[in-house]
């Protein structure tokens, strides 16, 4: 260990200074964060009204950056368990890289930044869902689930579901019905998205004590439950062109989406390895993007 580092509850921790651009940007977690920003910039286009350009994109930065923000605090308070995973072990707290001061301090700066910016260039109903969305991230899912229930992702994937609001509000100032469909979609896919990731992150979960589902019940268990939220999430994802609030684009895409992600689910099902469920996560990854890709060709179309 060189002498820029400390022991830190038993991890090696950089001294303040030490991290680079690089390991700021890996807190902000960018890969989750793009899916999170397009569903957030599809819920922004949908809206009905105008917006000026610049405010739409000071919108979805403030959503980006909130959404990193949240991110960020939730490596500075799994800082533990990331270090008894081989997937998040290299991560710029567990590594050594950042001081957690520096990361907690990050993230919280972020967070009332882009709360804040919300409000002051769009309105304060989208500031205090983005508020909202961080917090419950942040003191719902990490601080109070997490390491408490196998529930956790069930509950706290409610936070992921924000960004559609967040967008639409950041154009009307309110909440419409399209929006919360579109959390209950994203709602849905969260467990079966995630219960993907850990059939075959299993080991990693038991080693750092984190009651994921399989974990705790079995992946017989897991692959049943993914199962039943899969099949549920069809007919609510078929809900906006049942209710006339997006076409036959939409709906045929949907209907072909939701097929591949059953197909997926009954495989993981069936399967005894992990090909399945590697298969279904990046296919859940591939489907959320599609379906609100095809609400965008769908209104795209519309005003053609």
């Amino acid at each position: 260990m060189s002498d820029s580092t400390i022991k830190s509850d038993g991890i090696s921790v950089a001294a303040a200074g030490g991290a680079s651009v690089v390991d700021f940007v890996a807190l902000l977690k960018p890969r989750v964060v793009s899916l999170v920003v397009f569903t957030g910039l599809v819920g922004l286009f949908l809206a009905p009204g105008g917006i000026h350009p610049v405010l739409a994109v000071i919108a979805v930065l403030c959503i980006a950056v909130g959404a990193g923000a949240a991110g960020a605090v939730n490596m500075w308070y799994e800082r533990d368990i990331d270090a008894r995973m081989s997937r998040t072990m290299n991560r710029p707290l567990p590594a050594g890289r950042m001081n957690p001061g520096e990361a907690l301090g990050f993230g919280a700066v972020l967070a009332v930044g882009s709360v804040a910016l919300m409000g002051l260039a769009l309105n304060w109903v989208a500031a205090g869902l983005l508020a909202a969305s961080i917090c419950f991230y942040v003191f719902v899912y990490t601080i109070w689930l997490k390491r408490r229930t196998p529930q956790n992702i069930v509950i706290g994937g409610a936070a992921g579901a924000f960004p559609p609001i967040i967008g639409w509000a950041a154009v009307t100032g309110d909440i419409g019905l399209l929006p919360v469909l579109l959390f209950l979609i994203v709602f849905m896919w969260t467990p079966p998205h995630f219960w993907a990731l850990s059939l075959y992150r299993s080991g990693d979960y038991e080693r750092a004590g984190v009651p994921m589902l399989p974990v705790v019940a079995g992946a017989r268990e897991t692959k049943r439950q993914i199962l039943f939220y899969t099949v549920a999430l069809l007919p609510i994802s078929l809900l906006p062109p049942f209710l006339g609030l997006a076409g036959a684009i939409y709906g045929i895409g949907a209907s072909l989406l939701g097929l591949g992600f059953l197909f997926a689910a009954v495989r993981v099902a069936r399967d005894e390895g992990d090909t399945a469920a590697k298969r279904m996560f990046a296919y859940s990854l591939f489907y959320l993007f599609g379906i609100f890709a095809l609400l965008l060709a769908d209104r795209f179309v519309g005003v053609l």
